[in-house]
C-alpha cells in the first residue's frame, strides 16, 4: 500500500498513521495480520482506504459519497464531529457530489444521505425542491439578508447542491422549498426530470419476440431493474458532458469533479470508463440537448464520429472545452487555445448563449499501392480540421512515438511544446521531407496540381487553424467595391488558378484563430488592379477544402510567429486525390502515421453541427474592438 501511495505521490508521513488505523479497524481477529476473508468484509468496502489508494468509487446508486481526499486552503469543520480539521497538506475527505466534509476516522460514520440523482417514483417528478447541506459557505454572502456568513468556529450557513444557494440557517424559513437550479437552470437535468418507468419491452424480450442478434440501446435501470425515463424542464437546454481525464495533464481529472458537482452526475461521463455511447443513449430521446467535450481535437473527433454511428433522432451542437495541446478546433469556435483553470460557471453560460454553425466534415479513404506492404493503421477515416503529408507530419509522428514509448514525459501542456519543439529543431537539421514533388501527385477534382520543388509539405485544410493556431491559408480581403457574395451562390468545384489564389492575402494575418474570421473589405483596396475575382473567405460550411504548401519548418515558424502572412495556396476544391510513391508520414487532426505508397481520396461527408462561443467582449475604455471586424 505504501509503494501505491508513494508512485501516486501522497505525503506518506500522513498516510502511514491513517493506514495503520484502517488496518486496524479491519482486523477483527486481532491477531495483527489482516486476512483476505477480514479484507473482503471491511477492506474493500471501506471507502476512505480506496480513496487514499488513488481507487475511484463508481457511482452505484443515489446517497453514496464520492470521496476524495482535498486540501483546504481555509478552515473547515466536519460534517460529523462538526471539529476543525487539520492537516498540513490534505486535511480531509470531501464528496464531490454535495462537497460533505469529514475526517478520513469520521468517512465510516457518515450518514449515506449524498444527492439523489433522479426521482424515486413518477409521483415525485416535477418540482424540484433544494437540497440543503451544512457548511460550505465561508466568506459568502447570504443569498436571502445578502449579509455576510460569518464563521464562528464551526459549522455555519447552508448551501444548496442544485442552485448552489448560500445562507444563514435562521435565512432558511424564508427561502421557498422550490429550487430552479440557479444560474445553470438551462443545462441542469434536475432529479425531478429523471423519473424511473415501467420496462414495456422486457416481457416481449424474455419471450424471445424480438430480433435475434440486434441490440437496442442501452437501458439504464434502477436497482430495482425499473428503467429511468428522461423528462427536462420546459424551455431548457441539458447538457452532455463529455471529459477525456488524461487531456491537459490532471486538468481533465480536475474538471471531471467540478462539472459533477455543477450538473446532475447523470449528465457528466468519463470517456475512459464506456466511451460516449452509455451517455448518448441515456440522452437519445431528450429534446434539444448540447454537448460539451472536455478534451483535444482528438476527442472531438471521437465524440463526433459516435454521433454518427448512434442514428440520433436529431443530431445535437457540440461545444469544447479545450484540454488538449493544439486545440485547433476550438480556437476556431472562439472557446480558446487551452483551459487554463478559468471558472467554469462562466464557460458555461457562455454555452448557454452561443450560437450554431455547420462544420464540414470529409471521408478518407486510403488504397494502399501493395496490400502486402504493411504499415501504421490509419488512425481516422473522417477529417474534421487537416489532413496534412511531409514536415509537419513527420514531427508529429516522432511526438506520438516517444509518448507513446515514455509517456511520463508527457504530462502537461508546456511539456509537449517544449517536445514539439525539439522535433522541429531536429526537422530543421536532417529535413527528411524535401523533394516532396518526387514522390506526390495531387488532383483537386480531376486537375493536376503543379507542386514546387521546394515544398515539404502539403496540408489540406477544413478549418482556418492548425499547428495550435497557425492561419496557413492566410485571411482574404476583398478589393475594393467588390460585392459579397450572395447566400447560396454557387462556388466553382475547384479553384487551382495561381492568380486568383494569391489575390488579396491579408499582409500580417496574425494566425491566431480566435474564430472564423469574415474581413470587411480594406478601404484602400488591394495594391494588384486589375484582379480576378475575389477568392471567398475559408468558411466551416462551404464543402471546401483549401490546399496549402510548406516549404520546411522555418516558415511553419514565421506563419506562426506572424513574420508570414500564409503558405503557397495550392487550391480550393470539392474533392482531392493524393497518390505517393515512397512511405511518407502523415496526419489526421493530430494523430500521425507512416503510410506506404498508396492512393488517398478525400470527399465531402456531412456537416456537424457546432457551437461557436460568442464574440469577447471588449476591454478597451470606449468598449471599441480593436483588430479587424468579425461577422
Amino acid at each position: 500500500m505504501m509503494r501505491v501511495a508513494q508512485y501516486l505521490d501522497w505525503d506518506v508521513t500522513e498516510l502511514k498513521p491513517i493506514l495503520q488505523e484502517m488496518m486496524r479497524e479491519i482486523d477483527y481477529d486481532g491477531s495483527g495480520t489482516v486476512s483476505l476473508a477480514e479484507w473482503l468484509r471491511g477492506g474493500v468496502t471501506n471507502i476512505p482506504l480506496l480513496v487514499l489508494l488513488g481507487l475511484e468509487v463508481h457511482m452505484k446508486d443515489d446517497g453514496q459519497h464520492m470521496w476524495r481526499l482535498k486540501h483546504f486552503n481555509r478552515p473547515v469543520y466536519c460534517n460529523v464531529c462538526e471539529t476543525l480539521l487539520v492537516g498540513l497538506r490534505k486535511q480531509g475527505l470531501c464528496c464531490t457530489f454535495c462537497k460533505f466534509t469529514v475526517h478520513e476516522r469520521c468517512a465510516r460514520k457518515a450518514p449515506p444521505s449524498c444527492i439523489s440523482t433522479y426521482a424515486k417514483s413518477r409521483k415525485e417528478a416535477g418540482v424540484q425542491a433544494h437540497v440543503w447541506v451544512k457548511g460550505g459557505c465561508e466568506a459568502s454572502k447570504c443569498g436571502r439578508c445578502q449579509k455576510k456568513i460569518k464563521s464562528f468556529q464551526s459549522l455555519t450557513g447552508l448551501h444548496c447542491v442544485w442552485c448552489h444557494l448560500k445562507i444563514h440557517e435562521e435565512c432558511l424559513a424564508a427561502v421557498p422549498p422550490a429550487c430552479d437550479c440557479g444560474l445553470l437552470r438551462d443545462h441542469i437535468l434536475p432529479p425531478s426530470a429523471i423519473y424511473p418507468v415501467v420496462l414495456e419491452r422486457q416481457n416481449s424480450q424474455k419471450d424471445g419476440s424480438g430480433t435475434p442478434g440486434e441490440e437496442g440501446p442501452q437501458v439504464f435501470t434502477t436497482p430495482e431493474g425499473q428503467a429511468l425515463r428522461v423528462s427536462p424542464v420546459p424551455d431548457t437546454h441539458p447538457l452532455l458532458v463529455f471529459v477525456n481525464p488524461k487531456s491537459g495533464g490532471k486538468q481533465g481529472e480536475r474538471v471531471l469533479r467540478k462539472l459533477q458537482y455543477l450538473l446532475n452526475p447523470r449528465q457528466v461521463y468519463n470517456l475512459q470508463q464506456g466511451g460516449p455511447n452509455p451517455g448518448l443513449n441515456f440522452f437519445r430521446d431528450v429534446p434539444d440537448f448540447r454537448i460539451l467535450v472536455c478534451g483535444g481535437d482528438g476527442t472531438v473527433g471521437w465524440i463526433l464520429d459516435a454521433i454518427d454511428k448512434a442514428n440520433l433522432p436529431r443530431r445535437p451542437p457540440v461545444a469544447v472545452l479545450p484540454l488538449g495541446t493544439g486545440n485547433d478546433l476550438a480556437r476556431c469556435l472562439r472557446w480558446g487555445g487551452g483551459y487554463d483553470g478559468e471558472n467554469l460557471v462562466k464557460i458555461l453560460k457562455d454555452i448557454e448563449g452561443s450560437s450554431v454553425v455547420q462544420m464540414d466534415r470529409w471521408h478518407l479513404r486510403v488504397l494502399p499501392a501493395s496490400p502486402a506492404e504493411a504499415g501504421d493503421p490509419v488512425p481516422y477515416e473522417i477529417i474534421n480540421n487537416y489532413f496534412s503529408i511531409g514536415v509537419d507530419a513527420s514531427i508529429a509522428h516522432r511526438f506520438h512515438v516517444m509518448r507513446e514509448k515514455y509517456p511520463e514525459k508527457f504530462n502537461s501542456r508546456m511539456k509537449n511544446k517544449l517536445w514539439y519543439l525539439e522535433f522541429a529543431t531536429s526537422e530543421t537539421l536532417f529535413a527528411t521531407c524535401k523533394k516532396l514533388k518526387e514522390c506526390l501527385s495531387i488532383e483537386c477534382c480531376g486537375t493536376p496540381l503543379e507542386l514546387r520543388g521546394a515544398l515539404a509539405g502539403v496540408a489540406v485544410l477544413n478549418i482556418p487553424s492548425m499547428h495550435g493556431g497557425s492561419n496557413l491559408w492566410g485571411e482574404t480581403k476583398r478589393p475594393l467595391g467588390e460585392a459579397r457574395r450572395a447566400p447560396g451562390t454557387e462556388q466553382p468545384p475547384a479553384i487551382t488558378d495561381a492568380e486568383t489564389l494569391k489575390t488579396c492575402v491579408q499582409g500580417a494575418c496574425g494566425g491566431g484563430g480566435g474564430g472564423v474570421r469574415m474581413a470587411l473589405p480594406h478601404p484602400g483596396g488591394c495594391p494588384e488592379s486589375p484582379s480576378p475575382p475575389a477568392l471567398p473567405p475559408p468558411d466551416l460550411s462551404d464543402q471546401r477544402l483549401e490546399v496549402v504548401g510548406l516549404e520546411g519548418v522555418l516558415e511553419m515558424g514565421q506563419i506562426y510567429t506572424g513574420l508570414k502572412s500564409a503558405g503557397t495556396r495550392l487550391a480550393k476544391c470539392s474533392e482531392i486525390t493524393l497518390r505517393t510513391l515512397k512511405p511518407l508520414p502523415m496526419q489526421i487532426d493530430g494523430e500521425p502515421w507512416m503510410q506506404p505508397p498508396c492512393t488517398i481520396k478525400i470527399t465531402h461527408k456531412n456537416q456537424a453541427p457546432m457551437l461557436m462561443a460568442p464574440p469577447p467582449r471588449s476591454s478597451s475604455f470606449f468598449g471599441l474592438k480593436k483588430g479587424p471586424v468579425e461577422a
